[in-house]
C-alpha cells in the first residue's frame, strides 16, 4: 500500500510540472481536472486499499480463527488420548489386579487343597497304624489271655494236688491216732499223752488253719471229718486261685510297661510333631485334637471358629478331658498305645488350660 501511494504522487508531480508549461488560461482548467481526477483516483486507490486491508485483516482473523480451532482440535486430540492412555493403564492394572487376585487365589485353594490332602493322607496313614496296631494288640491280648488261663489252671491244679495229698496224709495219720488210741485205751495216761504228741508232729506239713481245727476232734465222724477236709480243700483252692492272678496281674503289668517303653519313642515323635507350635495355645490343641487321637478315639472335630469365646473354650475342653482321661480309657479297654497319647495329651492340655485360666483372669 506504501508502495501504491509512492507511485501516485510521483505521476501528479509529473503532471504538475507538464503543466507548467501550458498556456495559463488552459493551466487552471487542466489543473482541476487533474485535481479531480487525482482525487477520484485517489479515493479508488484509498476504497481499493481499505478493501484490501480490510480482506487482509480478514484473512489474518480467519487465520487466526483456525489456528485457534486447531489448537482446540489439538487440545481436544491430546485430552482423548491422555483419558485413553489413563484408560489403558487403569484396564492394564485393573487386569494385573485381577491376575494377581487370582494367582494368590489359586495358591490359597492348592495350599488349602495340599493341606487337605496331607490331613487326610495322614489320618489315613494314622488310621491304618491304629488298625494295625488294635489287631496285634488283639493278638497279643489274645495270647497272653490264652497263656494266662494255661497257667492259672497249671497253678490251680498244682495247688490243689498238693492240698489233697496234704488233706490225704493228714486223714492217714489221723485214722492211724484214732485206731491207735483205740487199742492203748487201757495203758496209762502218761504213754497217751506221749503217743499223741508224736502223732501231732505228723501234721507239720499242714497249715495252722486246719491243725487247729482238728485239735480235740478225736471220736469225730466220718462224715464230719470229710466235710471239714471238703471245706479247708475249697479254701485252698482259693487262696491258689487268688495268688494265680495276683501273679497274672504283675506279669500283665510288666508286660504292658514294656510294651509302653518299646512305643514310647515312636509315639512321642508324633505327639511332637502335633504339638509343635501350639504349645499353651488351649485353642489350637483342642481344634486339631483330631490329628493326634485318630479316628477310633470317638472325637468329633471342633473348628477353630466355635473356640473363639471363652465359654466355648471351657465347654469343649471339658468334653475333651473326658475323652482322654486315663481312668476313662482303662473303663473303655484302650490299647497301651491309645492309653499312651492320651495321658500325654492330657498333660498338655492341662498346662494350657493352666496358662488359659491365668490370661482370663
Amino acid at each position: 500500500m506504501v508502495g501504491a501511494s509512492s507511485v501516485v504522487l510521483e505521476e501528479r508531480q509529473n503532471k504538475l510540472k507538464l503543466g507548467q508549461q501550458v498556456p495559463s488560461h488552459s493551466t487552471e482548467r487542466k489543473a482541476k481536472n487533474l485535481n479531480e481526477t487525482l482525487t477520484t483516483k485517489d479515493r479508488n486507490v484509498d476504497g481499493r486499499l481499505e478493501r484490501e486491508r480490510e480482506l487482509e485483516d480478514e484473512h489474518m482473523r480467519k487465520l487466526e480463527e483456525e489456528r485457534e480451532r486447531e489448537r482446540e482440535r489439538e487440545k481436544d486430540r491430546m485430552s482423548l488420548g491422555r483419558a485413553a492412555l489413563e484408560a489403558h493403564e487403569r484396564s492394564y492394572a485393573e487386569a494385573r489386579e485381577r491376575a494377581e487376585r487370582a494367582a494368590v487365589e489359586r495358591a490359597t485353594a492348592e495350599a488349602r487343597q495340599r493341606a487337605i490332602s496331607e490331613a487326610r493322607e495322614r489320618l489315613e496313614r494314622a488310621s491304618m497304624e491304629t488298625r494295625l496296631r488294635a489287631d496285634r494288640t488283639a493278638v497279643e491280648r489274645a495270647a497272653v489271655e490264652s497263656w494266662q488261663r494255661a497257667v492259672k489252671k497249671a497253678l490251680v491244679e498244682k495247688n490243689t494236688f498238693e492240698v489233697r495229698e496234704q488233706v490225704e496224709r493228714s486223714v492217714a495219720d489221723r485214722f492211724s491216732v484214732s485206731s491207735r488210741c483205740a487199742e492203748m485205751r487201757d495203758t496209762s495216761l502218761p504213754d497217751l499223752h506221749d503217743h499223741q504228741f508224736r502223732s501231732s508232729g505228723t501234721l507239720n506239713g499242714l497249715r495252722y488253719s486246719y491243725s487247729s481245727a482238728h485239735v480235740g476232734a478225736e471220736g469225730e465222724s466220718p462224715q464230719r471229718c470229710k466235710a471239714r477236709l471238703e471245706r479247708y480243700q475249697r479254701t485252698a483252692e482259693r487262696a491258689a486261685k487268688a495268688l494265680a492272678e495276683k501273679n497274672m496281674r504283675d506279669l500283665l503289668a510288666q508286660r504292658e510297661q514294656e510294651e509302653r517303653n518299646r512305643v514310647a519313642e515312636n509315639l512321642d515323635v508324633e505327639i511332637k510333631r502335633w504339638s509343635s507350635g501350639k504349645e499353651g495355645n488351649l485353642r489350637a490343641l483342642l481344634s486339631t485334637l483330631q490329628y493326634i487321637l485318630g479316628p477310633d478315639s470317638g472325637w468329633q472335630p471342633i473348628p477353630l471358629t466355635e473356640v473363639i469365646t471363652s465359654a466355648a473354650v471351657k465347654r469343649v475342653y471339658r468334653k475333651a478331658t473326658l475323652c482322654v482321661h486315663p481312668d476313662k480309657l482303662q473303663q473303655r479297654g484302650a490299647t497301651i498305645q491309645q492309653k499312651y497319647i492320651c495321658e500325654k495329651v492330657f498333660d498338655l492340655l492341662k498346662e494350657a488350660w493352666n496358662k488359659f485360666n491365668s490370661e482370663e483372669r
